[in-house]
């Protein structure tokens, strides 16, 4: 290629190296397709412990970003043409070079399957009578990784319920997600992650559907679910993300949070939850209490005798209580609250929802009106106590 074009194609360069220094987290690869004549050849690049391993010729060389942009423009001074192709989780970009003119464009992921061509994308939408956020055939590999989809590409029929409920959880989160300011990276710290599976849907959503740019945070008690989600993240190529063996209560984070979720954590640990949430200003806090024990054998209120002495109706009284109390202490913390159904209550009676966006300062009138809630029901809530320890 002449000089014009090497100059023109130096410039796009300079853009690439900026974008993968940026956030080299979302990084799939680089891929070159030179031409003389009728020939082609070919390279690729993949990420490898912060290398970049570039296959050209039949050789393999190590470079930085930097070094195997120089090498690609060195290259390009021997051949006609280049196609040049950055290829991030989401999208990525095409830099088409020759003597005549360099064109650079955006493109969709290297993952996407055309709607029209895809059977399975069809079939499933049809026979869930759903319009999904995360799609069959866009985000199969992530699918597959938890278990939602077969080898083959199907939706499995006894995973349709739990890829329902994943697709729900997307969908109650996008708008409050979408409230957190543009311009900056979302860190989003999972609470007792478990397996991660929603984390991993989310992680796909916010990246690769909504082009945010996020990292994740997984704490949980068990080495043997952090090994295992450390496992789907390297399957999958995420790797903004990152897992800790840890109590709750030992983390304390070396960057902003934006958002704290906790899904499905027993009892006490989803207050550990909202309390971690609250203690570091998160602008938004997620939870979907699992089992409420803690009030249970707690509380007590006169007026209430004759009702609460069914056993069934005192711990049905105990959940909303403790569901309750959270909320209004979020709203004591400057916290606009609501609650909502995450899922039928055929599923699990288990199913709400606690969301929590911080949009004013500490209210001591509130807060006033749960201690005076406490008080009246002779408990001391783990969440209370939670916040006031730390």
């Amino acid at each position: 290629m002449n000089k014009q074009a090497i100059n023109k194609l130096s410039f796009f360069f300079m853009g690439i190296e900026n974008k993968f220094k940026e956030n080299s987290s979302t990084f799939l690869d680089i891929t070159v397709e030179f031409t003389t004549g009728l020939k082609k050849f070919k390279g690729l690049a993949k990420l490898k412990e912060n290398i970049l391993s570039f296959n050209f010729n039949g050789r393999t060389n190590s470079f930085t970003i930097e070094q195997l942009i120089k090498n690609i423009i060195d290259e390009s001074e021997h051949y006609e043409s280049l196609l040049f192709t950055y290829n991030e989780r989401g999208g990525g970009i095409l830099i088409e070079a020759s003597n005549k003119n360099v064109l650079f464009k955006n493109i969709d992921s290297k993952n996407s399957i055309d709607k029209d061509n895809s059977t399975s994308t069809t079939k499933t939408s049809t026979l869930l009578n759903r319009d999904y956020y995360v799609k069959v055939g866009e985000a199969d590999a992530l699918l597959k990784e938890i278990g939602i989809m077969s080898k083959d590409g199907k939706i499995k029929n006894d995973k349709i319920r739990k890829y329902n409920q994943i697709d729900h959880y997307v969908e109650l989160l996008e708008g409050i997600l979408d409230q957190l300011p543009s311009n900056e990276a979302i860190n989003i710290l999972d609470c007792g992650c478990g397996k991660s599976y929603l984390t991993f849907v989310l992680n796909y959503y916010l990246t690769e559907v909504k082009k945010r740019k996020c990292f994740f945070i997984g704490l949980d008690i068990s080495e043997t679910v952090i090994n295992s989600s450390k496992e789907m993240a390297e399957n999958l190529g995420y790797r903004n993300m990152e897992f800790r063996a840890l109590d709750i209560k030992d983390y304390t984070p070396d960057k902003k949070i934006h958002v704290v979720i906790s899904l499905h954590a027993c009892d006490t640990a989803t207050d550990m939850a909202l309390a971690l949430g609250i203690r570091v200003k998160s602008d938004v806090i997620i939870a979907v209490p699992c089992c409420h024990r803690e009030l249970l054998n707690q509380y007590s209120y006169a007026p209430f005798k004759g009702v609460l002495k069914h056993g069934i109706l005192k711990a049905r009284m105990a959940d909303v209580l403790t569901d309750g109390l959270r909320s209004l202490i979020l709203e004591a913390y400057g916290y606009n609250v609501s609650v909502v159904e995450y899922i039928s209550p055929l599923e699990t009676p288990k199913n709400l929802m606690i969301r929590a966006l911080k949009t004013k300062d500490f209210d001591s009138k509130i807060l006033e009106e749960y201690l005076k809630l406490i008080t009246d029901l002779n408990i001391n809530p783990a969440l209370y106590r939670f916040l006031n320890q730390w």
